[in-house]
């Protein structure tokens, strides 16, 4: 794996106070801050900058796993220690399966990750990170666009 140059500590980013504005990292992201994607590395600085305080959950732990070489978990192990990880419960769960019976009722298929994603994003505020905002139709959610691969 690629060095990411990204370098902040887990305690920095874990040290922001709580009235930062929170954002969640899709796994797109997360992959491409791993792989040392500039832009990706660049806009998660800019973010900490900001004082945006960048979160994940369990879905992005482990579709983030399934994919690591033995290598490259290390790498992968830091970044989750320098990001806040959003619980996700019978609330999240409930609000990713009512998305998808609706979304299913109008002859759209949403995945079960994406929708438990979007719940913890919105537990936290709303804004998600990802760089497949098709994948994430629901008007309650701010989605902001990373390409993949930049």
């Amino acid at each position: 794996m690629p060095d990411s140059g990204f370098t902040t500590s887990a305690a920095s980013i874990r040290s922001a106070s709580a009235d930062m504005a929170p954002i969640l990292l899709d796994t797109t992201v997360l992959i491409d801050v791993l792989r040392g994607r500039p832009g990706a590395v660049r806009r998660l600085r800019g973010l900490q900058e900001a004082g945006d305080v960048p979160h994940a959950c369990a879905i992005n732990v482990e579709e983030i796993v399934r994919g690591l070489r033995e290598q490259e978990e290390p790498a992968a192990r830091a970044l989750f220690e320098g990001l806040r990880i959003v619980s996700i419960g019978v609330a999240e769960g409930w609000r990713a399966g009512s998305w998808r019976r609706s979304y299913a009722a109008r002859g759209r298929t949403l995945a079960q990750a994406d929708c438990l994603v979007a719940a913890a994003a919105l537990s936290i505020g709303g804004r998600l990170a990802t760089g497949n905002p098709k994948d994430f139709p629901m008007s309650e959610l701010a989605v902001e666009h990373w390409p993949v691969g930049q």
